[in-house]
């Protein structure tokens, strides 16, 4: 199983696992041994689709060698292209779209039992929203739990809500169940995944995210709660009042502005103003004076002037992000945007990208510097990417905290750590 993408598509991935298990298979990492290659796709950004094609065309020796193997294509991009992926690529054998996890083992018995040559199948049925799916969790210490399904947004950039539809909450009481099954089997930490967690429940009116919270964050058991994407927009009072009032909410918002000037907002559809969105980040720091917030950014937006620009880096230099997750601006046929006028040059966005980046991780060490000698609650993860003496966990607000092992501590423990060396990555410390 191949995952390109967000979150949401690596949770999916883990619900297909679990339910071609139900049928024997189980989880190579060797292509060369596989019986059945799965590529679960993402086409937010053009990267992600060139990598997809590449890594399809990679697997049409695998598929000579051995004319057994079966090769499927899902998620967003197979949702996207559909028959014109098997057209290309007539080595594919199934493409399935972004709600059809439950259709995944009866698609693979077909195609084993040689019914028919390629199936394809993009329908999104909006009132589908099969439970009781196998998941095989991948993750060792957070679980992803998804929430709702699907977007009503419509930012001119974006081709989610295109390839995975409107909006669908799954009911409080499975989500809770599935929070305490992963709380059964280990976790200590959940995420709650949807495309714009805030609007979770304005379809069937069982719960508001803000009564969601409350009930995860009474499940005996559990650690952390952590939750992903938020929307600006419907960001209410409610949700900040539970998760300042919460045992087990992680005090880290992650709310994607996009844009700092009223004029690029606008023409993203992002529907609140600068000032609006000001005036949420003083409500956020006035509730939760430790907090940390972070962001997603795009730059070379349609349209973007150097005063847009300028209006950008002043708005940063004012909201001081603890982080911001940086992109360029990526045309998305399909999408409002990829037909406006003013594109902006590619050279341009460029230097205006690095431009962004030099004023934001000058913040983010500031930020972090002023962590210097603290002693913060860390949850052990593990060896560090590059060095097994070092070992990384993570606060409650997000940081990435290094430290040398001592031995002692094991993967899921809580640890008090003395940050002794704040960078503007990482923080680095040793344990107390």
């Amino acid at each position: 199983m191949l995952t390109y993408g967000c979150q949401m598509n690596f949770s999916d991935a883990e619900r297909m696992e679990g339910e071609l298990a139900k049928i024997g298979y189980t989880s190579t990492e060797d292509m060369a041994q596989a019986d059945l290659i799965m590529i679960n796709t993402c086409c937010v950004r053009e990267t992600a689709e060139d990598k997809v094609y590449g890594k399809i065309g990679e697997i049409k020796s695998l598929k000579r060698n051995n004319p057994d193997l079966i090769l499927g294509i899902t998620g967003c991009m197979a949702q996207k292209e559909g028959e014109r992926l098997i057209k290309r690529a007539p080595h594919i054998d199934f493409v399935l779209g972004t709600n059809k996890i439950h259709e995944v083992v009866a698609t693979v018995q077909k195609l084993e039992q040689s019914q028919i040559k390629h199936i394809v199948d993009t329908e999104i049925n909006e009132s589908e929203m099969p439970e009781n799916i196998s998941i095989h969790r991948k993750t060792p210490l957070s679980a992803w739990v998804p929430i709702m399904y699907g977007c009503n947004n419509f930012c001119t950039y974006c081709i989610v809500p295109y390839v995975r539809g409107r909006e669908r909450s799954r009911l409080p009481e499975e989500i809770v169940a599935e929070v305490k099954e992963a709380v059964k089997q280990g976790y200590k930490e959940v995420t709650l995944l949807g495309q714009n967690v805030n609007s979770y429940g304005k379809d069937h009116q069982k719960a508001t995210f803000a009564q969601l919270l409350a009930m995860v964050d009474k499940v005996e058991g559990i650690e952390r709660v952590r939750y992903m994407t938020s929307h600006p927009k419907d960001l209410s009072d409610e949700v900040i009042e539970v998760i300042k009032n919460s045992q087990h909410i992680c005090n880290h918002f992650h709310l994607p502005v996009q844009y700092g000037s009223n004029k690029i907002l606008k023409a993203m559809n992002r529907v609140y103003t600068v000032e609006a969105y000001k005036e949420l980040i003083h409500k956020i720091r006035a509730a939760m004076p430790d907090a940390s917030i972070t962001t997603d950014l795009i730059v070379g937006f349609p349209g973007e002037t150097e005063e847009d620009f300028r209006q950008l880096l002043d708005f940063l230099t004012e909201i001081r992000y603890d982080q911001a997750y940086t992109f360029i601006y990526s045309k998305r046929s399909g999408t409002p945007a990829a037909e406006m006028d003013e594109q902006v040059d590619d050279e341009l966005k460029h230097d205006r990208l690095n431009r962004l980046m030099e004023l934001q991780n000058k913040i983010s060490l500031e930020k972090n510097q002023a962590l210097q000698d603290k002693v913060l609650e860390v949850m052990v993860e593990g060896p560090s990417a590059n060095d097994d003496k070092v070992w990384s966990g993570r606060t409650t607000t997000n940081k990435l905290v290094l430290w040398p092992y001592q031995g002692r501590e094991q993967p899921g423990d809580f640890v008090n750590v003395r940050i002794c060396q704040p960078q503007t990555w990482v923080l680095k410390g040793e344990l107390e």
